[in-house]
């Protein structure tokens, strides 16, 4: 199964479909706020239940090898953490980093995902 999602709304929806179909069981969770287009109003008002803006697109709650559970930040095909220079692309996704680097301290398993390869690989390479 090979899918090159358009966008990153795209590729959650899909990397969620997903594991419905091959991991009927388990528990996930998807923020589906950072997927869709919000008011200036909306977006306040789910800030303020969130405790970063870097919080990562997907949860899976199931222990594996060691860990809590699964994060992933899914990023589209294409879409780089880094520049050139070795600085991040952005803020954003700098904030996305620093708290992809607090759940990994809290012993979850969490990480950045490029497209849908990478984000299939990670998820069944963990589910295993």
């Amino acid at each position: 199964m090979k899918i090159k999602p358009a966008s990153e709304k795209d590729l959650q929806r899909q990397i969620c479909e997903y594991l419905k179909i091959r991991y009927p069981k388990i528990i996930f969770n998807s923020d589906m706020a950072g997927a869709m287009k919000l008011t200036m109003g909306q977006a306040i008002q789910i800030a303020k239940l969130r405790s970063s803006r870097g919080f990562p697109d997907i949860v899976i709650y199931e222990p594996r090898r060691g860990y809590a559970g699964l994060f992933v930040e899914l990023k589209k095909e294409g879409e780089r953490i880094f520049k050139k220079d070795g600085s991040f692309s952005s803020d954003h996704v700098q904030e996305q980093h620093e708290c992809i680097t607090r759940l990994n301290l809290r012993g979850y398993r969490a990480m950045f995902a490029i497209g849908w390869d990478e984000a299939k690989t990670i998820i069944d390479d963990y589910l295993k």
